[in-house]
């Protein structure tokens, strides 16, 4: 009757557009201080590849880990919702005295202590005390049908509750993917950056001492600091991405701010990107194995099953149950003053004051609620998968076009310096080309990295993480 779910893997997720590193962490032992306080001493670093970091995010990422969470509650809910079709057992004792004649004339004859001459003072008994312990025990017959749609609602809730954990791990994915590419994209614009400053700067010393000697322009000496410090304003901004994406990355991976990681870049070549299908294809792809989607379908199930339940409040229900104990006038057990009750009882609401009426109208509303979630929801993954498709076609094109204008941007650079060691054209003029040229190959790296960070938004549209 169940699906037992089986899988134990570790949104709100953080955005994937930070930039990250990624690692794992080992925290020598802590040292005390003067003020008795433990703080790490010393740091290990490792370097992890895109697959490693993978894992290590699934393994240890606090989002994944409640999602899983979620799966264990919704099982026990379950458990709770099949404990109506057991026996419930109850043991108790009771005590009581009275001088009521008729409640101390039921403690004689349940004491089994009855006796002709009773009926001589039968007006005036005077107190008596009865102590009882017993046994219940009670087993529902029929209910309504609620007993049986509560046990499948919470069936289906682990179903949802698993479909949630692979939206969860399909995002994760993806996170971690596209702040992967992010963190070598800033690593090579740093790079990019470091050359054109120490490229400008030989020739700011060259062109100062030119000035120094009178044959070159003031001129020529600002255009080239204004490109200097146009270039490290460059590397300083590369330099704090790196910072922000060793931060996004630590919590992505659910590292603490002790804990130090760093990017190992691919051992091959990075892919290119593509786009494997047409939109509608991959949309049809996306409703059909995105979990969000089968989620919400759960959960409308879910809904007609509880509705369900509160409507068979208007049903009988009917109870079976049967006592075992004693009665005597001091705590102890006798054999030979023990009583068994069975029965079964039939009930039925006849008025309730409408919070039955009121029960089935909220479970209704709750039914037409879930159905427009489902409904948002589609709307909302084909709206995801458009965006994808877009920003992968736009990052296709940017690859096309960046890869050409460094063919140029070279080609330029080399007219150039052969026209500068003709002497016909300015030291600025040959700084701007090998700046040109630096920046098309910045672009190139960056638009490589946003391809390929648009193709896993892609993939992640279509579910193919989950």
């Amino acid at each position: 009757m169940l699906k037992i779910i089986k899988k134990s893997l570790a949104l709100s997720l953080l955005p994937v557009l930070l930039l990250s590193g990624l690692s794992s962490v080992v925290a020598d032992p802590v040292t005390k201080s003067a003020v008795d306080k433990a703080v790490p001493e010393k740091l290990t670093s490792q370097s992890y590849t895109l697959d490693q970091a993978i894992d290590y995010a699934i393994a240890n990422n606090p989002d994944l880990q409640i999602a899983i969470e979620r799966i264990n509650q919704a099982q026990a809910q379950l458990g709770v919702a099949l404990s109506a079709f057991y026996p419930q057992v109850t043991a108790r004792v009771g005590y009581e005295t009275s001088n009521n004649p008729a409640q101390v004339f039921a403690m004689i004859v349940s004491q089994r202590d009855f006796e002709p001459n009773n009926i001589n003072n039968i007006n005036n008994p005077g107190y008596r005390q009865n102590f009882r312990p017993e046994i219940i025990g009670k087993l529902s017959l029929f209910r309504g049908g609620q007993d049986y749609q509560n046990s499948k609602a919470a069936e289906l809730g682990i179903d949802a509750a698993e479909f949630e954990r692979s939206t969860v791990h399909n995002a994760l994915i993806e996170a971690v993917t596209a702040s992967y590419y992010a963190y070598l994209a800033a690593i090579e614009a740093q790079k990019v950056a470091q050359d054109s400053i120490s490229a400008i700067t030989s020739e700011l010393n060259q062109t100062k001492r030119q000035y120094e000697a009178g044959t070159v322009l003031k001129s020529d000496v600002l255009s080239l600091e204004v490109k200097l410090a146009e270039v490290e304003d460059a590397k300083i901004r590369a330099t704090n991405g790196i910072e922000l994406s060793n931060a996004g990355i630590a919590n992505l991976l659910g590292l603490s701010s002790y804990q130090t990681f760093t990017v190992a870049p691919s051992a091959s070549l990075l892919t290119k990107p593509k786009l494997t299908g047409s939109f509608n294809n991959l949309l049809e792809l996306a409703m059909t194995q995105r979990p969000e989607v089968k989620a919400a379908a759960k959960q409308v199930e879910i809904s007609l099953r509880k509705l369900k339940s509160e409507q068979g409040a208007y049903l009988p229900k009917a109870d079976a149950y049967v006592s075992y104990g004693q009665n005597s006038q001091s705590p102890g057990f006798s054999g030979n003053k023990d009583n068994v009750t069975a029965g079964v009882t039939v009930e039925m609401d006849l008025f309730s004051g409408f919070s039955t009426q009121q029960r089935v109208s909220a479970a209704e509303r709750k039914a037409a609620e879930v159905r427009e979630i489902e409904r948002k929801t589609r709307l909302g993954i084909e709206q995801e998968v458009k965006i994808a498709y877009l920003k992968l076609e736009e990052g296709l094109a940017r690859l096309r076009v960046t890869e050409v204008s460094v063919l140029a941007a070279d080609e330029a650079l080399r007219l150039v310096n052969e026209e500068r060691r003709a002497e016909v054209v300015t030291v600025t003029r040959y700084i701007e080309s090998e700046v040109a040229r630096n920046k098309a190959q910045s672009s190139t790296i960056a638009a490589h990295y946003d391809a390929l960070s648009a193709e896993a938004a892609l993939k992640k549209a279509v579910g193919d993480w989950k």
